[in-house]
């Protein structure tokens, strides 16, 4: 997988889609290309992510993870000026 040149990947999407992915790379400024490229790894990273702690979480009750809540909250230290919206 260290292979320094880029694979080709052909995928087929429904026009709608196609459009909305070139109207969002145009207004984001960016090639259709690197957009999807950005989509494809943003959702991989979300799915790697969701997997580790769908595996972390999965023998747990209620109350372990309610206390590991708590544990981690209590590292975070007190900020001064912490906005309304941003409070437990």
């Amino acid at each position: 997988m260290n292979n320094k040149k880029p694979s080709v990947l052909t995928i087929r999407i429904p026009n709608q889609l196609k459009h909305e992915l070139k109207l969002t790379a145009y207004e984001e400024g960016v090639s259709i290309n690197q957009l999807a490229l950005l989509a494809f790894a943003n959702q991989i990273r979300d799915a790697k992510t969701n997997n580790f702690f769908r595996k972390y979480y999965q023998n747990k009750n209620e109350k372990e993870i309610l206390t590991d809540f708590d544990e981690v909250m209590s590292k975070v230290s007190k900020r001064k000026n912490t906005p309304s919206w941003d409070k437990i």
